[in-house]
């Protein structure tokens, strides 16, 4: 399957210039793009909407059934990119047919009971409790000391952990997401905090997202659940936290976003929103297979080949955004959610808006006069190809006193 002309998905262009990378590989692949992922594996990268749309509305011909891989005797055991394409894996990702529809069920009835004031509640208390530690100073990095700590610790307590394990699961996930040597301590203290919290509610049932999804009658494994409830507070805190630093950056640096550093909520909103469009988070998703041979987008797909989902570039296709420079306002047609039945189940959205939006908020209220302490220019991002997020956002502020 390899092309010459394949196209690395990686380097310092996904971090510095993402948006003019994706039209320079539309313009010279069109909306399938050959890419080596590390180690020179192929795969395709699907840039256009309707494409994407296709591949994520056809579950059949279009598996998540990581099994079908036709690359499996080249993928060595260390490769990097193992926790993000795996095989065998007891999780909802790699789950098909009428057993994922059950499982996609008992996770979104789980979620859906969540109280939607009482998550705000949290939220607000987690992000006042942030904010109060470094309110005085007059200046912070909101991704390190904000941004970064907020939604692991609503998704810890709407599940059911103590507040007391809430700063232990916060550093164990973003050493896992960091992808460091301190990753797989990171994945297996969330592992075992995990599999403690399923045995206790199989004990002791409470209200909450864990109790809820051992009561339902699908006959899910505590294993499985211990899987999904991973899969869940990672696909649920990093693009959330980077939903709230793109979203702040966004309305610090942009005229069009002002008033809402005066009070104005509306623009709140509207600069989540243009940012799900413009800068999401999950910028490209592994991914789907070809069940068998096929054709998209005019490229000769094989089967068994490796489809990436690629959720930013489908968003700035030229066909859909005519006009790129209008601001999105209501409209959420994005991918940025996924597509089809393996996109974000709507409750797991709900949770995220909430948390995004009630941190970007409480910022907003607690701290006056907040302003960027560097040139916008200078901001960097991760240098990933999947998720986008800034690494700092200094920012300086008058010093007001605790609560």
């Amino acid at each position: 399957m390899t092309t010459p002309d394949a196209v690395p998905l990686s380097g310092p262009r996904f971090q510095t210039e993402p948006a003019r990378l994706y039209r320079e590989m539309r313009r010279d692949h069109g909306s399938v793009v050959p890419v080596l992922l590390d180690g020179d594996i192929p795969a395709w990268l699907v840039l256009g909407y309707r494409e994407l749309h296709q591949v994520t509305g056809d579950p059949v011909l279009f598996s998540r059934d990581s099994d079908l891989w036709n690359q499996w005797e080249n993928i060595p055991a260390d490769w990097p990119l193992l926790p993000m394409i795996g095989r065998k894996q007891p999780s909802i990702l790699y789950t098909v047919g009428e057993r994922h529809r059950q499982r996609a069920a008992m996770v979104s009835n789980a979620l859906e009971a969540v109280d939607p004031f009482e998550m705000r509640g949290h939220a607000e208390r987690f992000a006042d409790e942030l904010i109060d530690t470094l309110c005085a100073a007059g200046e912070a990095d909101l991704i390190a000391q904000y941004a970064m700590l907020l939604p692991v610790r609503v998704l810890a307590r709407l599940y059911g952990f103590s507040d007391e394990e809430g700063p232990g699961l916060v550093t164990a996930l973003n050493d896992m997401i960091d992808g460091r040597e301190r990753a797989l301590a990171g994945q297996a203290h969330l592992a075992g905090s995990m599999a403690r919290l399923v045995a206790d509610r199989r004990k002791e049932p409470a209200d909450d997202v864990v109790s809820r999804m051992l009561a339902d009658g699908s006959g899910f494994s505590d294993e499985e659940i211990v899987q999904d409830l991973m899969v869940m507070m990672a696909a649920g805190h990093q693009p959330t936290a980077d939903w709230i630093g793109n979203s702040l950056r966004l309305m610090l640096t942009d005229d069009r976003f002002a008033a809402s550093l005066f009070g104005g909520r509306n623009s709140v909103a509207e600069a989540m929103n243009e940012v799900l469009w413009e800068d999401t988070p999950t910028q490209n998703v592994a991914g789907r297979w070809a069940a068998r041979d096929t054709r998209l987008g005019g490229r000769a797909v094989r089967a068994g080949d490796l489809l990436l989902l690629g959720l930013q570039g489908a968003n700035s296709d030229p066909q859909v955004r005519t006009d790129a420079s209008e601001l999105t306002g209501g409209n959420n047609a994005h991918f940025s959610f996924g597509h089809g039945e393996h996109r974000c189940p709507f409750p797991a959205q709900e949770v995220a808006e909430v948390i995004a939006r009630t941190g970007i908020e409480v910022v907003l209220d607690r701290l006056p006069d907040i302003d960027l302490a560097v040139p916008a220019d200078s901001l960097t991002r991760r240098p990933s190809p999947w998720l986008r997020g800034l690494t700092r956002l200094p920012v300086r502020f008058s010093p007001v006193p605790a609560r």
